[in-house]
């Protein structure tokens, strides 16, 4: 019997072992859960890089979901009572890590295009919200290897955040890093506007019968507030004002290619006056970004190269396809807009379709836009020509929100069709 005993414990060892390697937490390992699905359609390879029950989502197509060395995508998700935290997941291996910790904000997550690392908003134990910096290429090893140090070997303080930084469209990396730029609710916390759910405002921005002087009551109330955008240095953590708007701001972007250069919106959770903005890091040049007429409902901007972004007239309602609507896109030097294409949908029930979020290759070549009803289309700049890669990706619980690898060969999305819609998953498809 007490020879039985080492034998015993170490068992006992290796099952606490196990459990713990499982427990939530920074650097957390778990297997790949990578699939391949054939669209019945298009023939096209949909590699899914996560099944799991859980809603698995990309950052926005404002922002870089790759990491620098191209290996790693970056993914936001409430697995394994986790609750909402970010984590990697390797597009050749599948394998998946656990990148943040805490009390994490994961409404806006930020790679950098020039090192391994993540910025990311934390609340600290009994203190502001901190802006942190993660050291990912030894998080990485160490988690691969099963030797994960304590935080700190892996993270730093970039700054405190004051309490008037009340988020408003998330945060930006410049494209010389730095610096990045915050947008921000400069009004009272109780009078910032009441959220609603992804489903509630597509469906009621969706309705053909909506009353157009009620919606756009609607819309004017959603927009109502003062924004700002503070920049915060990233060596220093010194923080300071570049614009204050009377208006609620939100998807606040830099520009990837060119310093300094920010992009931004007015949020009205639909159509909005004047959707489109544009500022200097040091304030000035603050100007809409394609003015727009009464009868358009622009949306959904995002840069496409270093001097266009890319942004949908939305062709939706029946009043709007009255005018031409589609992707499009607007020259940030010389103010020239062009159309890239439309499709028609029939979503029943007296519902129109059409493209909804795009993106777009550094060398102006393509573009990729999803549908309401969930394709997702190429688009070759050079002549209009369109394809559809890929199918019946549902559209919720959240959008397709397609986006180009950085070597512009694949297409990243989020997609409900492994569940119908009853969470997301992550899916790659290559371009033919």
């Amino acid at each position: 019997m007490k020879r039985a005993w080492p034998v015993l414990l170490l068992a006992i060892a290796a099952v606490a072992g196990a459990g713990a390697a499982e427990a939530p937490g920074l650097g957390r390992r778990l297997p790949s859960e990578k699939r391949t699905v054939v669209d019945e359609t298009t023939g096209a390879r949909i590699e899914f890089l996560t099944t799991d029950p859980a809603n698995d989502s990309k950052p926005y197509q404002t922002h870089t979901t790759w990491t620098a060395d191209g290996q790693w995508v970056l993914m936001r998700s409430d697995r394994g009572g986790s609750g909402p935290q970010a984590f990697l997941v390797n597009e050749e291996s599948g394998e998946i890590v656990q990148v943040t910790d805490g009390a994490a904000d994961t409404g806006s997550l930020n790679l950098s295009r020039k090192e391994m690392a993540l910025y990311y908003a934390r609340k600290a134990s009994g203190g502001p919200r901190q802006l942190i910096h993660v050291r990912l290429d030894p998080l990485l090893a160490d988690a691969l290897a099963g030797t994960v140090k304590a935080p700190d070997h892996y993270e730093r303080v970039v700054a405190s955040l004051p309490a008037d930084v009340r988020d408003a469209g998330g945060f930006s990396l410049d494209a010389d890093e730095s610096q990045l730029y915050w947008g921000v609710n400069l009004e009272p916390p109780s009078a910032a506007p009441p959220r609603s759910g992804r489903r509630d405002v597509d469906d009621r921005n969706m309705d053909p019968n909506q009353d157009r002087a009620e919606s756009r009551r609607r819309f004017e109330q959603a927009g109502k507030g003062r924004g700002g955008i503070r920049s915060i240095d990233l060596r220093t953590g010194a923080i300071r004002p570049v614009v204050e708007v009377p208006f609620r701001l939100g998807h606040l972007q830099a520009n990837p290619f060119v310093p300094g250069e920010i992009v931004y919106c007015h949020e009205t959770t639909g159509d909005a006056p004047q959707r489109m903005w544009t500022v200097r890091a040091d304030g000035s040049g603050n100007r809409p970004l394609y003015v727009e007429t009464e009868d358009e409902w622009v949306t959904h901007e995002t840069f496409a190269t270093a001097d266009e972004v890319m942004f949908n007239l939305m062709g939706h309602l029946p009043y709007l396809r009255a005018r031409p609507t589609g992707l499009a896109i607007v020259n940030l030097r010389t103010n020239a807009m062009m159309l890239l294409g439309q499709v028609d949908e029939d979503m029943g029930g007296g519902r129109t379709g059409g493209l909804w979020h795009g993106n777009g290759t550094a060398d102006g070549r393509w573009a990729v836009a999803d549908s309401f009803r969930g394709d997702v289309y190429l688009i070759d700049r050079r002549n209009g020509a369109r394809r559809v890669l890929t199918g019946g990706h549902v559209m919720k619980p959240d959008h397709a929100h397609p986006i180009f690898s950085p070597d512009a060969r694949r297409i990243l999305i989020q997609s409900g069709r492994l569940t119908n819609g009853a969470s997301l998953d992550l899916a790659i498809v290559a371009l033919p």
